[in-house]
């Protein structure tokens, strides 16, 4: 696709495609990815600006997000996952801009509504403040408990200043290997955050110049204390990553990479043209 037009058609198309898109794409509004799409750029510069993603209310969804660059939308989330299952963002480099309001651009990923089994892997998200918020509200725990299931590895959070994630009721939620780097802006500044009940397992991360690694047993804001267990990180002139109780086994294997080697691994290898 070399035209935000097609760009939209084909991803709300009905039916399972492969959508390349050529060149950086500008558009509006929202598109609404439909099932069984693979969205990826080609190359090291294509990508889109100036709308939302949405993947909503689908399970499975299979949705896969590849090798794009992604530009924070003023007044709206970059990529919104609502009430569906199964969806891959992967290799992609995702920015905005820090110097305005905190609250000119909303999230860049946000999974909210009951969704599962989302994976965010070997991205680069800098410059930006509401990064990725798992768990929409405090009071919709009805919907979201036993659900949001989210892995985050192998990401770059750059000048992230919050919600790195900020998660609210999922169970487990996985982060390991991820590089944090300068998240520093203010005193508020933060990576991570455990609320409402949620259960993180957080490993073999590397926090350089993060003003608050982890919130967990303090909560935050008006949101309640979530559970969190911190294993093999690496913490430098950061604060510290805060724990509290215990969470439920991962449903699946893995291997963590040692926490000496994530810093040159992510830097090398995340982002979109790193395929």
């Amino acid at each position: 696709m070399s035209t935000f037009a097609d760009f939209r058609t084909q991803a709300q198309t009905e039916g399972t495609r492969t959508i390349l898109v050529n060149g950086m794409l500008t558009g509006s509004g929202t598109v609404e990815i439909t099932a069984n799409k693979t969205i990826r750029g080609v190359g090291a510069n294509s990508g889109i600006s100036g709308t939302t993603l949405a993947i909503e209310d689908m399970s499975p969804a299979n949705v896969i997000i590849q090798n794009m660059n992604i530009r924070g939308v003023p007044g709206r989330d970059a990529i919104g996952i609502e009430t569906a299952t199964h969806v891959w963002i992967d290799h992609n480099t995702l920015s905005s801009t820090i110097e305005n309001h905190p609250d000119f651009y909303d999230g860049m990923i946000d999974i909210t509504r009951g969704s599962d089994y989302i994976t965010v892997s070997w991205n680069v998200i800098r410059d930006h403040w509401k990064t990725s918020l798992v768990g929409h509200s405090d009071g919709n725990g009805g919907q979201d408990i036993g659900h949001l299931r989210v892995t985050y590895h192998h990401n770059w959070f750059d000048r992230t200043f919050e919600r790195s994630p900020r998660v609210r009721f999922g169970e487990t939620v996985h982060v390991f290997n991820n590089y944090y780097s300068n998240v520093n802006n203010n005193a508020d500044s933060y990576a991570i955050a455990s609320l409402e009940n949620a259960g993180l397992l957080v490993e073999a991360n590397v926090f350089e110049n993060v003003r608050q690694a982890c919130w967990s047993a303090s909560g935050y804001a008006d949101s309640d204390p979530g559970r969190l267990v911190a294993r093999g990180n690496s913490l430098t002139n950061s604060g510290p990553c805060e724990t509290n109780g215990s969470v439920a086994a991962l449903p699946y294997g893995y291997t963590a990479d040692n926490v000496e080697t994530v810093k040159a691994s992510v830097t090398a290898g995340a982002g979109a043209g790193r395929l």
